[in-house]
Order: structure tokens, then C-alpha cells, then sequence
């Protein structure tokens, strides 16, 4: 099943899965709209052909809500009740923190065997380097960035560009990096507003006729990217400034190359653990492996933003 914020390369873990199946002689099931769907019993059985030409699609076609109900022991009895009434005995959630967290209780609750595999653009979870969705969405921005870039330079204009990334800055960072921004504000680094006009006016005075910034919208600098713009506006009235949210079309598109191969590898592992009896595992990327980490640190965790990406940034902007 997959749960919570969609992201590119859910239906390419989901055609994984079943296919692992397949291979093994094991039946899988589909479930619709997460653990809503697993509450009303919302099932489908699945097979190699069910996930033919889904490779390539963005979101996922299983659905994917968030569950209130799930929340509460009745709800979650209730979705136990329907699993065992399916014959079904294990279970692979697709989601970010919050489908890890209900898996969790749902196994201590009814020592019912899970496995994860992280999906969110905003590559948020610890145990490992890349979720999926994260490297589409990057790809996403840099197109989008690079296309105002044009408008900018075209008309003297100064671009705050807000992307996703509440609590951490991976796609921010990154992206800015990868696009050539002026600035970047992260929520990991708080660049306090004194700063970034001082950024802002070296950047000018070196002969810059426009910059883009980039700003993780859970960054700290101003209440929001539209106080940034108004700040710059009373500092820095030779600019013309502009914002633009990016907002949800970074969770859209066809998942990149990588995205799918990475779902494909994610989609084998989990099927493989729990046919090893394991369970509470996370299937993760690091150093290029396909590993698990228990999923109490996959949620508890925080994933680490690159320092030395930060260095790079600076140098960069200069």
C-alpha cells in the first residue's frame, strides 16, 4: 500500500513487489487509499500483468489518503480484522514518517509483519541516502529554476523561488546548488535577513543584474518567502522582486531513471525480508547497498544535510 504525501516512483516500488511475488509463488494483494483502504477493506489482488506500463507513472494508482481513524485502537483492530479476513499475512507500506510510525503500532499492537519503504520527495528519513521521489522532484526544480532564470536575467529581476522542505532543506539546497542560485535558505541554516541583503548586495555589486534565491519553506530567515520579498523590497528597492511556490508539481511527473531502478531494488529487498522472517525494517540506499534500518530510527532519525554541499554553495555564489 502507499500512504500519506504521493511521490514519483510509488507505482514503479508497487510493480516490484508484486513481481517479487510472482517470482517467489506468493499472492499480493493491493490495497486502495492507504490505511483508510485497510480499514474498509478496500483490496485488490494483484499480479505481474495488474503492474504492466505503471514503470513510467507518476503518483501512485493504489491511492493514497491520510487516516484519522487509523489513529484509534478500534480503527486499527478494524484493519487487522479485515487483513486476516483476506488471508493476508504481511504487509509493505510505501510512505514517509507517518506510514512508518502506523506501521510500527500496528505491528507492536498485533505483531503483524511490516516492512517500509520510504517514499517522499522531501527525503526526510534516516537509514538512507536517497527516498523515492527525491532525485524527480530534484530534476523538477532544476528544469523550473532554469526557465525563470530566463525571466530574470531578461528583466533585472531578483527570484525567490520556494520549494518544498519543511524540515529539512535536501531539495533546497541541491537544487540551488544544481541550478546556479544566488542564495539558498534552508531551515538548517539560518541565514538571518541583515545577511542576505549583504549577500544580495555583493552579488550586485559584482556586476550580478539579477539572482535567483532559493527557500525551503521551512526556512527560518522570514515568517514566510513573502516577508523575505517585502524586506527586500524596503532594503533593496533597485530590485525587482518576484516569488514563486513551486508548491505540489515537485511531487509530480515521471520518476526519473534512477527513481525506478531504486524502486525496483526497494521492492525486491522488502519482499525477500519478510520471506526471511524479518520485520520493522525499512529497506534503504546507502553507499549504493540496499540495507534496512529498524523503523523506530527510520522515523526517530534525522537525516543529515551535506555540510561540504554547503560549502560548495557558498564558493559558488560568488
Amino acid at each position: 500500500m502507499t500512504s500519506g504525501g504521493d511521490s514519483p516512483g510509488m507505482n514503479a516500488a508497487i510493480r516490484s513487489v508484486v513481481r517479487t511475488c510472482a517470482f517467489y509463488n506468493l499472492e499480493s494483494v493491493g490495497i486502495y487509499r492507504g490505511y483508510e483502504g485497510m480499514i474498509e477493506g478496500d483490496f485488490i489482488e494483484l499480479n505481474a500483468r495488474s503492474v504492466k506500463g505503471i514503470i513510467n507513472k507518476g503518483g501512485t494508482f493504489l491511492k493514497s489518503a491520510r487516516s484519522k481513524e487509523f489513529r484509534t485502537k478500534e480503527g486499527r483492530q478494524e484493519a487487522y480484522n479485515q487483513l486476516k479476513k483476506e488471508n493476508i499475512d504481511a504487509l509493505v507500506t510505501i510512505g514517509g514518517d507517518g506510514t512508518f510510525t502506523g506501521a510500527l503500532i500496528f505491528n507492536k499492537e498485533f505483531n503483524f509483519p511490516v516492512i517500509g519503504i520510504p517514499g517522499t520527495i522531501d527525503n526526510d528519513i534516516a537509514g538512507t541516502s536517497h527516498t523515492l521521489g527525491y532525485d524527480t522532484a530534484l530534476n523538477t526544480v532544476v528544469d523550473v529554476i532554469d526557465k525563470i532564470r530566463d525571466t530574470a536575467s531578461s528583466h533585472n529581476r531578483l527570484f525567490f523561488i520556494e520549494v518544498m522542505g519543511r524540515d529539512v532543506g535536501h531539495i533546497a539546497l541541491n537544487a540551488g546548488v544544481g541550478a546556479g542560485a544566488e542564495e539558498i535558505l534552508i531551515p538548517e541554516e539560518n541565514l538571518g535577513l541583515d545577511r542576505l541583503v549583504e549577500s544580495l548586495q555583493r552579488s550586485k555589486e559584482s556586476g550580478k543584474s539579477s539572482s535567483i534565491v532559493v527557500v525551503a519553506e521551512g526556512d527560518k530567515t522570514g515568517s514566510n518567502v513573502f516577508e523575505l520579498k517585502d524586506y527586500i523590497n524596503e532594503h533593496m528597492p533597485e530590485y525587482d522582486v518576484r516569488v514563486s511556490v513551486l508548491g505540489h508539481m515537485q511531487r509530480g511527473g515521471s520518476p526519473s531513471c534512477f527513481d525506478r531502478v531504486l524502486a525496483s531494488r526497494m521492492g525486491v529487498k522488502s519482499v525477500e525480508c519478510l520471506l526471511e522472517g524479518q520485520s520493522n525494517l525499512m529497506v534503504g540506499l546507502i553507499n549504493d547497498k540496499i540495507s534496512t534500518t529498524p523503523l523506530d530510527k527510520a522515523i526517530k532519525g534525522q537525516s543529515k544535510i551535506n555540510k561540504e554541499l554547503i560549502r560548495v554553495s557558498d564558493i559558488m555564489s560568488t
